[in-house]
């Protein structure tokens, strides 16, 4: 069987991805014991894998090699099982490859068994998946979010950001979103419950956030750079940073302390960096806990779907230009 996947062959440039990456054909091949054979039907695009793809030897986990398939989450059914505990018709996620098919070990890949009475399976992706996770995980625990509380989002737009503005308001705080256009943000107010969103191409982002009347107790983070110090000036007493993303830093590699780092003292805030492989084991948890709140209606994901493997560069673009609203995801025919 002939397989067609996106290989990484150079270090991409900015938003360079086709010069970077390729798509080519090989044969499948089989499972050896521990793996399993997805047939994927979706791909999810996150932002967080742009940093695979560069040269840095400091992440949570190594940059990948070149000349090998890109690697992403997937959604598709088991074809072919070498796995205790996975059969032929399982839907799962895990981590595989942007490509026709995955074969990926069971443990390592992370697969999970997908429950296929939701009424969306693209919500194993958005609210009931890593994007969920993160956000729910994010705010509570991390960003320790209470009742009252002032909650900023940036990239609220997003996948991970609209949801932690929902997550934010339903664990009682005040959202507050920021995002890129005068769209985006009347739909987050208008929507989503936000009760103020930042156009952060519009202006002095220090002045806006002013206007968070006693200061913002918590700050999930998507961004970092200018607008993390942006934050850092209108932060409250005692207020938490939860860094969820740098993607501000992710294509120009530049790397950089806010010139008013010493707020970090001034307020005695607290900044804490978290990833996925903080919470992984929490996922059954985590997931529970989300799907009480899709099926009551209150909380939701929109997604923006790319027809096709040969397109997939197009939609992770997207994510780096501000042309998406929720979950970009590629759809695979078959």
């Amino acid at each position: 069987m002939t397989n067609r996947y996106w290989r990484l062959d150079a270090r991409p440039q900015g938003n360079d991805f086709a010069k970077a990456l390729s798509l080519v054909e090989a044969e499948l091949g089989e499972p050896q014991n521990g793996e399993i054979v997805i047939d994927n039907r979706m791909l999810s695009m996150d932002a967080g894998t742009r940093m695979w793809m560069t040269d840095r030897t400091d992440g949570y986990q190594p940059p990948l090699e070149l000349g090998v398939p890109m690697s992403g989450l997937v959604i598709g059914p088991v074809i072919a099982s070498r796995a205790d505990g996975f059969a032929a018709g399982d839907w799962v996620r895990a981590f595989g490859t942007w490509s026709d098919y995955s074969i990926v070990d069971a443990t390592l890949s992370g697969a999970m068994m997908l429950d296929t009475s939701v009424s969306d399976m693209r919500d194993h992706f958005g609210p009931l998946g890593m994007n969920g996770w993160t956000a729910l995980w994010g705010l509570e625990k991390t960003g320790a979010t209470k009742a009252g509380d002032k909650v900023l989002v940036s990239a609220a737009a997003g996948a991970t950001g609209l949801l932690a503005c929902q997550i934010a308001q339903l664990l009682g705080g005040e959202a507050y979103g920021i995002a890129g256009g005068e769209t985006k943000c009347a739909i987050l107010e208008r929507d989503y419950g936000v009760t103020k969103a930042f156009d952060y191409r519009a202006g002095d982002m220090t002045e806006k956030l002013a206007a968070i009347d006693g200061g913002i107790d918590v700050y999930f983070d998507n961004i970092g750079g200018e607008i993390l110090e942006a934050v850092l000036a209108n932060m409250a007493l005692y207020g938490r940073v939860a860094v969820c993303g740098l993607i501000a830093e992710y294509a120009n590699g530049r790397r950089g302390c806010p010139a008013n780092f010493d707020q970090v003292l001034m307020k005695r805030l607290r900044i804490e960096g978290f990833f996925s492989p903080d919470f992984m084991q929490h996922g059954d948890e985590l997931t529970a806990r989300l799907r009480q709140w899709v099926d009551a209606g209150e909380l939701s994901l929109p997604y923006d779907v790319t027809l096709g493997l040969a397109n997939t560069l197009t939609a992770y673009e997207k994510l780096f230009t501000g042309g998406n609203i929720g979950k970009v995801i590629v759809e695979l025919s078959k």
